[in-house]
């Protein structure tokens, strides 16, 4: 797909200061276009699990003005805030200190447009909380949705709230990071057709629709 870029072997700083330089074009793009300076932001969507953390940690040490960032988790585990397995709560706690807005995801609530998105995937080929059992469809009505994964991980035993593929594909630009080669097998296989996993339906439709895909390995 001529949308899709590949970096392989990307150190975790490496990915950190390319998300920098991709927020900081969004910001400028928002000036040329007039945007009032007072409500001139960013707004990004974010994965949970390990992944992303020491890359979250990397970013914060940038100069990139934190109070200009909205961020929103791809998912969550239908927990308290304060639980171990909250995404929520974790991002909440390294981007308000910063000066970062950080939204709680809700039931059939209302989502912006994205300038960013960022999305993990697993070995099986769930994107969010997109498992395979849950059949995503991309004209699902709904912006986000609780649902039960099948079956459950083991070290994550919880239902989810997840946003739906219309609202992932609601964005100027979309990001993967993913580390080993079975993940890297599942997603070449989406991109070359060979399965209709829910990575493979978001693959195709970005494609059609001409959204730049970056991918970190």
């Amino acid at each position: 797909m001529d949308n899709i870029a590949i970096i392989e072997g990307a150190s975790d700083a490496r990915i950190a200061e390319w998300l920098e330089r991709s927020l900081r074009v969004a910001l400028a793009r928002k000036a040329a276009d007039g945007t009032d300076p007072r409500h001139r932001r960013v707004v990004v969507s974010v994965p949970g699990g390990s992944t992303p953390f020491p890359i979250f940690e990397e970013f914060l040490k940038s100069d990139f003005d934190f109070s200009k960032l909205i961020v929103w988790p791809n998912d969550d585990r239908i927990v308290p805030e304060d639980h171990e397995a909250s995404n929520t709560g974790k991002i909440r706690s390294l981007f308000e200190p910063a000066g970062s807005y950080v939204v709680a995801l809700d039931e059939d609530q209302s989502v912006p447009r994205f300038d960013l998105v960022w999305l993990g995937m697993g070995a099986d080929g769930h994107i969010a909380s997109l498992f395979p059992n849950t059949d995503p469809q991309l004209d699902d009505p709904e912006p986000t949705k609780v649902l039960t994964p099948n079956p459950l991980p083991p070290h994550a035993p919880f239902d989810r709230i997840t946003m739906t593929l219309p609202t992932l594909l609601g964005t100027r630009e979309l990001m993967f990071v993913m580390r080993g080669d079975d993940k890297r097998a599942v997603f070449d296989a989406a991109l070359a057709g060979e399965h209709d996993l829910p990575v493979a339906r978001l693959l195709k439709a970005a494609g059609e629709r001409g959204i730049a895909v970056t991918v970190f390995t």
